[in-house]
């Protein structure tokens, strides 16, 4: 980060590594953040379609629940 130029300090880069937050994606539910940001994209007409059927017909969460199963073992 300091040697691309976006940040100057190589203190300020460690702080900045050291707290953001890499493990809390496996304490989200996937399906309601998909909702969440449907809802968005529906609220300024992006997408057409209800939020609840795009995640519905538009979501395969095989892949999501074996690794889910692979990190637990």
């Amino acid at each position: 980060m300091v040697e691309k130029g976006y940040v100057k300090d190589i203190k300020y880069a460690t702080e900045l590594m050291t707290e953001l937050p890499y493990n809390h994606w496996r304490q989200w539910n996937p399906e309601d953040t998909l909702l969440f940001h449907a809802n968005r994209l529906h609220e300024v007409g992006i997408i057409k379609s209800s939020p609840k059927n795009l995640v519905a017909q538009g979501t395969e969460w095989r892949f999501l629940n074996e690794l889910k199963r692979e990190l637990k073992a």
